[in-house]
């Protein structure tokens, strides 16, 4: 599903006028007649007056405008047209709770590239908002309510990139849990199964107390598994919900490879 199959941003126009449009072989922006679309006069203007402007926000690379004119729980759609740009990340820090807790350690993937930025060493306000920067989508687990929050309260940074949390639409296709538990549920493999999160923050102390490199390589590796793993996910959903919508109409193929063939 890219964003120019998608007519819900439009004024008045739901998923079910949607998938009218689309079961009317209106699969796309170009497609739009409203000489022919099963829409009314009015709602033939409004589509027309969103494709005007979407198709220019388009040409100009403007995922912060498609961001906002997305429902929330679309912003999937999203995904295809920013795959190659976008910033997956995650965190580890020493405990839940961003007032009284550090972050240890920031993985950022973009671009087949992962950067961690470690505590005390090169984990600054400017390198984080370096690695955020050009984003024009930013993906996580569960980042909406925990990692974002935590970097914005501890360093000089706002996150502000149109935000793909994959927990929500996990959650659509039955995918519940933690990230390792529907990792295994959609057969994406992990080099260290048996750490966890706890695993992360007795790998840091470790590390800061005793001064063991080991522990921090291993946490980093953990992080860093983690962050890359993100793709490989978001690729899987956004195939689902693809195959769920557009998909079940039409018959297109989601554009996005599995990441397990």
């Amino acid at each position: 599903m890219r964003i120019e199959n998608s007519f819900v941003p439009a004024e008045g126009v739901g998923e079910t006028r949607e998938r009218s449009l689309w079961e009317a072989g209106i699969l796309t922006w170009e497609d739009f007649d409203p000489a022919r679309a099963p829409v009314g006069p009015k709602m033939g203007e409004r589509v027309e007056s969103f494709l005007a402007e979407a198709l220019e926000r388009l040409d100009d690379d403007d995922a912060h405008y498609f961001g906002e004119r997305f429902p929330t729980k679309e912003n999937w759609r999203l995904y295809e047209n920013f795959r190659d740009r976008a910033v997956f990340f995650d965190i580890e820090t020493t405990g839940l709770d961003a007032g009284r807790n550090d972050v240890t350690t920031v993985s950022v993937t973009q671009g087949g590239e992962t950067t961690t930025l470690v505590r005390g060493e090169n984990l600054t306000d400017e390198s984080l908002r370096e690695q955020f920067r050009d984003a024009p989508l930013v993906v996580s687990f569960n980042g909406k309510q925990f990692d974002v929050p935590f970097l914005e309260d501890n360093f000089d940074v706002s996150i502000d990139a149109p935000h793909l949390d994959l927990m929500y639409p996990c959650r659509r296709i039955d995918l519940t849990g933690g990230l390792k538990a529907i990792e295994r549920a959609v057969g994406i493999d992990r080099d260290r199964p048996d750490l966890s999160g706890k695993d992360a923050v007795r790998l840091w102390h470790q590390y800061a107390r005793d001064g063991d490199d080991g522990a921090l390589d291993t946490l980093v590796s953990y992080n860093r598994e983690d962050t890359e793993n993100l793709q490989n996910l978001a690729d899987v959903v956004a195939r689902r919900l693809h195959d769920d919508s557009l998909g079940a109409v039409a018959g297109e193929p989601a554009g996005i490879p599995d990441p397990r063939s």
